[in-house]
């Protein structure tokens, strides 16, 4: 849906790092969140018995533990249609509801972008 050579590189940096993130870690989807300073959280998919997490709330997460403030920008890298519902909310909570959110599919090519409005 969305042309990748036309994001902003510093977009498709964290849709660069989503995607090596899920192929590094063989998990479901990988994710990266960059904060107010420009700082980048990446993660994939959580899957324990007694945790789980998908890998946007595992990045979000990162980055309140890691001190940020809010969110500039969220991406996600998975076979699924659509950002769900719970990880706009996370995304949401720290970045606001037109922080955008960037959903790309496994080749990296990005085929929404939502707000976590």
């Amino acid at each position: 849906m969305t042309d990748s050579s036309a994001l902003d590189p510093e977009d498709r940096k964290i849709v660069t790092l989503a995607r090596s993130a899920r192929a590094r870690n063989g998990v479901p989807e990988g994710a990266a969140v960059r904060d107010e300073t420009g700082r980048t959280y990446v993660a994939g998919t959580v899957a324990l018995p007694s945790l789980r997490l998908s890998a946007l709330q595992t990045a979000v997460a990162m980055a309140v533990a890691s001190g940020a403030k809010s969110l500039e920008a969220a991406a996600v890298v998975s076979e699924t249609e659509a950002v769900s519902a719970e990880d706009r909310a996370a995304v949401r909570d720290l970045g606001g509801a037109e922080t955008p959110v960037l959903l790309a599919g496994p080749d990296g090519a990005v085929r929404a972008a939502v707000t976590a409005g």
